[in-house]
């Protein structure tokens, strides 16, 4: 019997326990337990549910297959239990694997644990997990990461994809397939965290010439934006604006342009009934094709699917 063990600084995110907990209990050889990290008996959510029986962290003692650290408001106040923080290292040595549900992962760096590895929080948090632990190479956009023995999923429901990824892992895919037919899932779902966010945004340069060149290009998106055009209305060389525009948002200019465009879209088709062939002439798109190509490299969907999901 495998055991999974799930706990996180109280208050944790209900869906972050529950979504887990929903895979394990319908796969088999799994014994899910809960753990309390403040020796209620019960974990106490961030819906005034407390979810148990839970263990005392002192009664959890023994091998591990699976270490699950919830996110919720308790991770993301950032000041934490030493206890809970030094208990998490040492279960962390006698788990197989360890993982973290949304801003689980930030309770994983404070101990350590994302220490050099690749890693994936909620897209609000990605920046802040960057900032705040800067040896953990964050990753914007995947619904999980996996690093070694060490996984780290995006924002909520995408802790139920993790979930099924690790069964997957264990059983097989038709077993994971089942589950996620059960729950009504994808088993894997199309295209990353971008698609649910207006990402660029949250990446605003911290130069104010790129900053109101940004503007710019938003108010002027019906333009040809080439590297020149756009080097020239900053005043500098083609050269030196392409290595600007990778330092400063960690795209090309190309890559940038097209976020630009995308985002712009994205929010017309959130908010308006404008057909794709308008919406990609408004955003600077010369067809619906190059618009569906420009979402396909951002978002890992087609504009098409992203309106089926998001139009109003």
């Amino acid at each position: 019997m495998r055991r999974v063990v799930i706990t996180g600084p109280p208050p944790v995110q209900i869906l972050d326990v529950a979504g887990p907990l929903e895979v394990f209990a319908n796969a088999p050889g799994y014994e899910v337990q809960l753990v309390s990290a403040d020796g209620s008996g019960s974990l106490r959510t961030n819906r005034g549910v407390g979810m148990g029986p839970a263990l005392a962290l002192a009664d959890c003692t023994g091998p591990i297959d699976t270490l699950i650290l919830a996110g919720g408001p308790g991770a993301e106040d950032g000041t934490y239990d030493p206890a809970l923080m030094q208990w998490i290292a040492a279960a962390a040595t006698r788990s197989r694997r360890v993982a973290s549900i949304c801003t689980g992962a930030f309770v994983l760096a404070e101990a350590g644990l994302l220490d050099g590895k690749e890693a994936v929080t909620h897209w609000r948090f990605c920046d802040r997990l960057a900032q705040e632990y800067p040896k953990v190479q964050v990753r914007q956009d995947p619904i999980y990461v996996r690093d070694g023995c060490t996984y780290t999923s995006a924002g909520i429901t995408a802790g139920i994809d993790l979930s099924l990824a690790l069964v997957e892992e264990d059983h097989g895919h038709q077993v994971a397939l089942q589950i996620a037919r059960f729950l009504v899932m994808f088993l894997v779902r199309p295209g990353g965290q971008a698609q649910f966010s207006h990402m660029l945004s949250h990446q605003a340069s911290a130069s104010l010439p790129l900053r109101e060149l940004q503007v710019w290009m938003l108010e002027h998106l019906r333009e040809p934006m080439t590297v020149e055009s756009l080097a020239e209305r900053l005043g500098v060389s083609a050269r030196h604006f392409t290595r600007l525009c990778l330092r400063e948002t960690g795209m090309n200019p190309g890559q940038f342009v097209d976020r630009m465009r995308v985002e712009a879209a994205q929010q017309m088709i959130d908010n308006s009934n404008k057909g794709l062939k308008e919406v990609a002439d408004a955003c600077g798109f010369n067809t619906a094709e190059a618009m569906r190509r420009a979402f396909t490299r951002v978002l890992g969907v087609t504009a098409a699917e992203y309106a089926s999901r998001f139009r109003r």
